[in-house]
């Protein structure tokens, strides 16, 4: 699903926030990414959403090689990726089955049935389906978190990445969140998850990729690696 070799991202203030870094995680697998802050680990996310580019290397994500998709193609490619914030980036004016629903008018659905049955689906497996008609801000950062994971999900993508989901949940929250990763890879969700919080994640058997100045170090055997940096 997710194939990085040899990349490194270089900004134009000289800045490298990725350096040679390889890696790969087959469809249906769930990772988590993790490193101090400014390691590179946004840097990544963004260029497997191809919203930044590399300076060199190649990333193929789900069979396509990202450095020949044409910027009409992205819009494609962003609909097969869901994607969760830690500040959620809800719209405060609209309801939650408004919010859940955006994947869906975006991609150009138009059934209005059919969005509802989808957009039920999504809250219910988050089980928010009874707050469909309430604003973000009637909702606890928790709820507010779920139903984020339930716009990522209304348009049945087959990767998600989530940066940060759990940072401002308390224990027993982010638990729960990291609980729904675990349910939506169980069906065949390829999961990429963003967390500096190691003594959450290291409750779960799943590979963990650690990011370190840019370069990859690994906890997983079956991960290529990079030579480390000098």
């Amino acid at each position: 699903m997710i194939q990085f070799t040899n990349v490194t991202k270089r900004y134009a203030s000289g800045q490298e926030a990725l350096s040679n870094v390889s890696f790969d995680i087959a469809t249906g697998d769930m990772a988590f990414l993790t490193g101090h802050s400014g390691a590179g680990k946004s840097t990544l996310l963004k260029l497997i959403a191809c919203i930044e580019r590399p300076t060199s290397g190649q990333v193929v994500v789900n069979g396509r090689n990202l450095a020949h998709i044409k910027r009409a193609q992205v819009p494609a490619l962003r609909r097969q990726i869901g994607m969760i914030f830690q500040d959620h980036k809800l719209i405060a004016e609209r309801t939650v089955f408004d919010n859940v629903a955006l994947p869906l008018i975006i991609a150009g659905l138009h059934n209005a049935v059919e969005t509802a049955r989808r957009v039920r689906a999504a809250l219910d497996k988050v089980g928010l389906l009874g707050k469909e008609k309430q604003l973000p801000v009637m909702l606890s950062s928790g709820e507010q978190q779920r139903v984020g994971i339930a716009r990522a999900v209304v348009n049945k993508p087959a990767l998600l990445l989530a940066d940060e989901p759990t940072g401002n949940l308390d224990p027993d929250l982010a638990a729960e969140v990291m609980g729904l990763f675990e349910q939506f890879n169980q069906v065949g969700v390829t999961v990429l998850i963003v967390s500096h919080n190691l003594g959450l994640i290291s409750r779960f058997q799943h590979r963990i990729l650690n990011l370190e100045k840019g370069c990859l170090l690994s906890h997983a055997p079956l991960i290529h690696e990079a030579p480390p940096c000098a």
